[in-house]
């Protein structure tokens, strides 16, 4: 009896050790996904800011509880369902992977990560995943160094963008045929609107609603964070 017991005490330890050894993955989303709304599909991977996801993705999730309005649905996609940490150490489950099945994808959303100035930027398999949302893709955002995937993509080719401040300079040197605006705290071309990111993620968030839905819509939003937004006081620049 008690070598059957230390078996199954072997066995058990064997198991734990092997779970916590492993990255986590989930078999499938649970999200649900409305036909009536915008789909709003956040790029994460190891490494993503904080801020640059959690503003946007609070701006958009808010959506949902207001009334007469498209509004919409607001997931999480990685290359792989394995759990993404972000740069301050949080550990997010992604809904979907890109390199499955995964809903139409009608605003992207790219915050920042850690390594978007180098081994991003050279992963062609993340770079083609963004090219070719983008093909159907309403609206393209960025938030912080997110801009820097969206230029290697060459999706920003034709307009004006910018990005994080300190990395301007870095930006230019990188993708010298870009026009960049260094002043602003966002910039929208077309379908295309990059910011510099931080908690000014906020407000291109805030933005892009009052693009959609208007003025008094986006500052409902921004009441229940508790945020003053009047656009006529935000340093921004749209090419018309």
């Amino acid at each position: 009896m008690k070598n059957i017991w230390t078996l199954v005490l072997i066995t058990f330890l064997l198991s734990c050790k092997e779970n916590h050894s492993s990255k986590f993955r989930i078999s499938e989303s649970n999200i649900i996904i409305h036909p009536d709304r915008y789909n709003v599909g956040f790029l994460i991977m190891d490494g993503v800011y904080n801020t640059e996801l959690t503003a946007p993705f609070d701006i958009f999730q808010h959506t949902i509880f207001r009334d007469s309005i498209k509004a919409m649905n607001t997931f999480l996609i990685a290359k792989t369902k394995d759990i993404v940490t972000s740069f301050e150490g949080i550990r997010i489950i992604p809904d979907f992977s890109y390199r499955e099945s995964f809903p139409k994808i009608d605003i992207l959303v790219v915050p920042s990560a850690e390594h978007h100035l180098d081994t991003d930027l050279e992963d062609n398999e993340l770079i083609s995943f963004i090219q070719s949302v983008d093909k159907d893709a309403q609206y393209v955002t960025s938030h912080c160094d997110g801009a820097f995937l969206l230029a290697k993509a060459g999706l920003l080719n034709k307009v004006t963008s910018t990005t994080f401040p300190s990395d301007i300079e870095k930006y230019k040197e990188m993708f010298p045929s870009l026009s960049v605006q260094d002043s602003v705290l966002f910039v929208h071309d077309g379908k295309y609107i990059t910011s510099a990111g931080g908690a000014k993620s906020f407000e291109a968030s805030l933005y892009l609603t009052e693009v959609l839905y208007g003025s008094e819509i986006a500052k409902r939003l921004a009441k229940g964070l508790v945020i003053d937004w009047d656009l006529s006081t935000v340093n921004h620049l749209v090419i018309e």
